[in-house]
C-alpha cells in the first residue's frame, strides 16, 4: 500500500511539472548545461513596410499597366507577403506610386529572411504615363523619355532631365556632382567655352569650428578640376594644384590654353 501511494505521488508531481513547464514556456539546455527558459511562441504579428529598394519599372503596351521591381526580405517564400502598389497622386508632371509589403515584426528574422530578394508589384495607372515622371516611394524616379520599352529609365541625382552641358550654373552643379568630393564642397570661378571647363573646388578639413578659433579651424583642401563636355554631361579629365595648364596638358593636350594659361597654383589653406 505504501509503495502504491509513493508511485501515485511521483506521477502526480510529474504531471504538475509538465503543466508548469507548459505555462512558462519551453526549457532548453544552455551552453553551460544549465536549463534556460525561452519565451512561449504566439501568433505571428505582421507589420507593413516600404520596400528596401526600388530597382526597375516597366510599362506594358497599353502604357498604363505598371510593373515595379523592389527589394524585400527573402528569399524565403513567407518572408514578405501582401506586396502591392497603389497610385497615391497625379499631376501634369508626376505620377506618385507607393509600394508596400507585410513582414513579421519583432524577434530575430529566420535564416531564409536575412538577405533580400526581388519581388514585382503591379498597378494600373489612371492614364498613360506619357512624358511625366514616375515617383516610387518618393525617393526613386523613372521616366519613359529616352528609355527602351517596356523599361523605364531610372533617373539620377540630378533628376530625369538634368541641365544640358553648357556654361550655366546648373551645368556647373552637374559637374561638381560628378566629382568624388565631400558634401558642402564650394566651387570657385569657372572658365568655360562650352566644350571645355575648369574650376577650383574647396573642401573643409579638420575640426568643425569657426575659422581662427583654434589650430586647424577653417582649414580647407583646394583642388582644380578640368572637364570635357560629353553627351552624358561634363566628364572630369584631370585634376591638380599646379599653375597654368601643366596638370591638364599632361593628360589632354587639346584643352585650350586660353582657359588655363594664367591660372595660379593652389595650396592648402589653414
Amino acid at each position: 500500500m505504501r509503495r502504491t501511494r509513493s508511485l501515485f505521488t511521483v506521477v502526480l508531481l510529474s504531471a504538475v511539472g509538465v503543466l508548469l513547464l507548459g505555462a512558462c514556456g519551453t526549457l532548453r539546455a544552455g551552453s553551460d548545461g544549465a536549463a534556460t527558459a525561452t519565451e512561449p511562441t504566439g501568433p505571428t504579428r505582421w507589420q507593413t513596410f516600404a520596400p528596401i529598394g526600388v530597382t526597375a519599372a516597366r510599362l506594358a503596351g497599353d502604357r498604363r499597366t505598371l510593373s515595379v521591381d523592389v527589394e524585400v526580405p527573402g528569399p524565403g517564400k513567407t518572408c514578405a507577403r501582401d506586396l502591392k502598389a497603389v497610385v497615391t497622386d497625379t499631376s501634369d508632371r508626376t505620377v506618385w506610386v507607393q509600394v508596400t509589403y507585410s513582414a513579421s515584426a519583432g524577434g530575430t528574422p529566420r535564416a531564409d529572411c536575412r538577405t533580400t530578394a526581388t519581388a514585382t508589384a503591379e498597378v494600373r495607372l489612371p492614364s498613360p504615363l506619357g512624358h511625366r515622371v514616375l515617383s516610387v516611394d518618393n525617393f526613386t524616379a523613372f521616366t519613359a523619355d529616352d528609355a527602351a520599352p517596356p523599361h523605364l529609365r531610372l533617373c539620377g541625382e540630378l533628376g530625369c532631365h538634368p541641365a544640358p552641358t553648357g556654361c550655366t550654373p546648373a551645368s556647373y552643379d552637374q559637374a561638381v556632382m560628378a566629382l568624388d568630393v565631400p558634401n558642402h564642397t564650394s566651387r570657385g570661378d569657372e572658365r568655360c567655352d562650352g566644350k571645355w571647363l575648369v574650376f577650383d573646388v574647396s573642401s573643409r578639413m579638420g575640426p568643425a569650428c569657426p575659422e581662427g578659433a583654434g589650430p586647424g579651424c577653417g582649414a580647407s583642401l583646394d583642388d582644380r578640376w578640368f572637364f570635357r563636355a560629353e553627351k552624358s554631361g561634363w566628364k572630369p579629365i584631370a585634376r591638380g594644384t599646379k599653375g597654368g595648364c601643366t596638370d591638364v596638358h599632361a593628360i589632354e593636350s587639346a584643352f585650350p590654353s586660353a582657359l588655363c594659361a594664367d591660372l595660379p597654383p593652389l595650396k592648402r589653406s589653414n
